[in-house]
């Protein structure tokens, strides 16, 4: 197994746009031919357009684009405006008058980072997908989506510290699998048992464990924090391979991908996360789909850490860089 850059998956590519000063953006992650696509939605505050038509039993062959998008619910207007560039190309469902394309898309909760009123709309929507048919390689940290993600928020913003969008991606002979996640949980971020990044402490020389303080603290945060947190928490991600594979492995790929969540975040699925990813899949390697698993679930992991890692502070949010105590490995 070897790791590869993501860009290099044939078949797909990838665009962002952001807005430093609004603390928001989007990414989009597009495949011209069609990508037979699953979604799996675990987060208990999830926010997405179009992931009904995924389900197995669904009419819905493949898919032209997934959006992972700031903005909160606002933020599903980006979508609108992929859809608008790839009409333009001709890239889409040949309805004899025009190409309807396949869009789908899930949003994360930025609206406290930054500016309230800045959200992804048509035209950042438009401008990340013609960024994507560039084909340039992918930038991790504070770009797209990851540009307004912020992590371990338990506590409140005061001691929560920045997300971001990350991207990892394997070659095991014929097989590449890749994935791009942004991570905006309302957890820790861990790596081998210890915490990378998360919710700090009151005098902020270490990291408080958001699972052990929600422990200690469940029923002041259910009576407290509950309304505050509600949609704050997400992590979104979409996974790509050359496998493949159907639409019901598919759907099966995009839930063993989860594992990849919870091994890197804690606590993670919790009520008010939005957590989902999609896996897209083109190609003719022939796979089996565990392995095809096991190499998504370590890619999803893997690019929330390298997210984490990448991001700088912004909105009075410090990144893992900006913390002497924080431990690298």
């Amino acid at each position: 197994m070897e790791r590869i850059p993501i860009h290099t998956i044939p078949g797909f590519s990838f665009g962002q746009v952001e807005d430093r000063a609004g603390g928001t953006g989007c990414t989009v992650i597009l495949c011209p031919q069609g990508a037979v696509t699953g979604v799996d939605v675990r987060g208990g505050s999830p926010g997405t357009r179009d992931t009904d038509a995924l389900d197995p039993v669904c009419n819905r062959e493949v898919v032209h684009a997934v959006v992972l998008t700031g903005g909160s619910a606002f933020g599903l207007d980006a979508a609108g405006g992929v859809m608008r560039k790839l009409e333009e190309e001709g890239i889409g469902r040949d309805v004899m008058v025009t190409v309807v394309p396949n869009v789908c898309a899930a949003v994360l909760f930025d609206l406290k980072c930054g500016a309230m009123d800045a959200r992804p709309d048509v035209a950042m929507g438009y401008a990340a997908c013609q960024e994507a048919l560039l084909g340039k390689p992918f930038q991790e940290g504070n770009f797209g989506a990851g540009t307004g993600c912020t992590i371990g928020k338990i506590r409140g913003p005061q001691y929560a510290m920045k997300g971001g969008i990350g991207a990892c991606a394997f070659r095991q002979g014929e097989l590449m699998v890749g994935a791009v996640v942004a991570c905006n949980a309302m957890g820790d971020v861990v790596e081998n048992g210890a915490i990378l990044a998360g919710a700090r402490n009151d005098d902020g020389t270490g990291f408080a464990g958001t699972e052990d303080w929600l422990l200690q603290h469940s029923q002041r945060q259910r009576d407290i924090f509950s309304g505050k947190l509600v949609g704050e928490n997400t992590v979104i991600g979409c996974v790509v391979t050359n496998a493949a594979l159907t639409k019901a492995q598919a759907a099966k790929l995009a839930a063993v991908a989860q594992n990849g969540i919870a091994r890197a975040v804690r606590p993670a699925n919790a009520t008010f996360d939005g957590d989902s990813l999609f896996a897209m899949c083109r190609g003719t390697v022939p796979a089996d789909p565990d392995a095809v698993g096991i190499l998504a679930a370590r890619a999803v992991e893997e690019a929330i850490r390298r997210g984490v890692r990448a991001a700088e502070g912004l909105h009075g949010r410090p990144a893992l860089r900006d913390l002497p105590f924080a431990q690298e490995t």
